[in-house]
């Protein structure tokens, strides 16, 4: 606004301080050129000195697509594992062909990515991260902020150089969250326990209570954390936990929430005697 007035009042004056006038002109063009998206470079969680492409349009950031989809950006590729995906993010990732969970070299190359973001320093072990960065430029998160979904998102904003989305998207959310634990509370009286389970090739997981949606449901939304579940947390070295048949009948919980990522399985495996 202040900027605006002060072109204003410049056009106003004689004609005789059109020559002053023609290079305030220049300099605010300049100035506009300048703050035009450019290369920058970042350093990322393992030290690596990052150029960032000034708009990546092929980017790859698996199991970060809740991040890219909050941003309005569209991967060229989304995480997948067995045969599941996320399906509560294909209303806008529909169309998005998959790439495997562990992100083979053959399969990044094959999509032509301009920026690599990962998640985990676990994902990059070895060699692998020189293998990527020659693909594409390669941001690591690392753990510290991946396991916090407020972090990643506003350092995935960063890199993007879609910080301010990040924030007003955290800011719509923490409101947002407000008013559902809100209306939680007048239906589970604030008592309620709930849980996560993810069945991936038969075998199902339990999310942990301090990281995604065991914090949401825990801290956010003071749904009450099964005695299960803070025993498996305690000792948990990922986000999602294995966890047997036997344990999983032994949860007392109200609310057991089920992410299915294998088609058609399931239903199955919920028959089973031990669960039911």
């Amino acid at each position: 606004m202040i900027m605006s007035i002060w072109l204003a009042a410049c056009g106003s004056k004689p004609a005789e301080n059109g020559t002053a006038a023609g290079e305030n002109n220049t300099a605010t063009e300049t100035e506009t050129q300048t703050e035009a998206p450019a290369e920058r470079t970042l350093t990322d969680a393992m030290g690596h000195e990052v150029k960032i492409p000034a708009n990546p349009e092929r980017i790859i950031a698996s199991y970060l697509e809740d991040n890219l989809v909050t941003l309005g950006v569209k991967p060229v590729a989304q995480w997948s594992v067995a045969n599941g995906i996320q399906e509560y993010l294909q209303k806008d990732l529909d169309g998005i062909p998959t790439i495997a969970f562990d992100l083979p070299f053959e399969a990044v190359v094959s999509f032509n990515p301009d920026l690599i973001i990962i998640g985990s320093e676990s994902v990059v072990e070895g060699e692998k991260y020189a293998q990527y960065s020659k693909i594409a430029p390669t941001y690591v998160l690392g753990d510290e902020i991946n396991n916090d979904w407020r972090k990643a998102l506003l350092k995935i904003g960063e890199i993007l150089n879609k910080g301010d989305e990040a924030q007003k998207a955290l800011d719509d959310y923490e409101v947002k969250a407000k008013e559902i634990k809100e209306k939680l509370d007048t239906v589970t009286g604030g008592t309620k326990s709930a849980a996560a389970i993810w069945l991936v090739s038969g075998k199902f997981f339990i999310v942990s209570d301090n990281v995604s949606s065991g914090e949401v449901m825990y801290k956010e939304l003071g749904l009450a954390e099964p005695e299960v579940v803070k025993e498996i947390s305690a000792n948990a070295t990922g986000n999602w936990s294995s966890i047997s048949l036997e344990k999983l009948a032994e949860m007392d919980v109200d609310y057991l929430f089920f992410v299915n990522s294998d088609e058609g399985t399931g239903a199955e495996a919920l028959k089973d005697p031990l669960v039911v």
